[in-house]
Parts: structure tokens; sequence; C-alpha cells
């Protein structure tokens, strides 16, 4: 299997897994610390084939533009009184969170 496919075939199975949950529904997760924020100017799937690859150049730079971060205390205290909607996909161990933007 050739790079190209593998990275294809990855990218497939996290888009299939992908889904809208209420924030409110991953409390546990980010109880653990194990949720991560991504912006809406990031591309969900990309950023979670990003981590499953372990491609720390390009997480660094999305972590200094402020576009990928843990979810802080503030972040998960607004969705919850809000009752968001997020775009949610897991690579273990960790939950990408996308708030999903009207």
């Amino acid at each position: 299997m050739t790079d190209n496919t593998e990275s294809e075939d990855i990218i497939a199975k996290l888009n299939s897994e992908t889904a809208k949950i209420e924030w409110s529904k991953l409390q546990t997760f980010f109880a653990m610390g194990k949720t991560i924020y991504v912006s809406h100017k990031l591309d969900l799937i990309q950023v979670a084939h990003a981590l499953s690859k372990d491609d720390k150049p390009t997480f660094e730079s999305w972590m200094e533009q402020e576009q990928i971060a843990n979810v802080s205390d503030e972040q998960a205290e607004a969705w919850i009184e809000s009752d968001i909607l997020v775009w949610a996909v897991v690579v273990e161990p960790w939950v990408l969170v996308q708030p999903i933007v009207d």
C-alpha cells in the first residue's frame, strides 16, 4: 500500500467517524483533559489526520497561530451555557471538537 493510499484510507475512516454532538455529552472527556479545540478556519479532518500521523511541526504551527488548543475551562463553561453543537472526531486518546458556526 502506498503512503498516498494509506492517507486516503485514514482520511476516509476519520470522515466516516465524524459527527455532530452536543458539547454537554463530551464532559467526561473534557474532565480528563482529552478535548482539543479546532478553529473553524481549519479542516477538522485534516487536523485529525495530522494528529494520527503525529505531525508535530504542523500541530505546533497551528498551536502558535491559536488555531488548536486544549479546550479551556472558559470555553467549556460558555459552551455548556449555550448548549452548543460541535463537530467531533476521536483520534485516541483525544477528542477533537470544532464548534459549529452558523
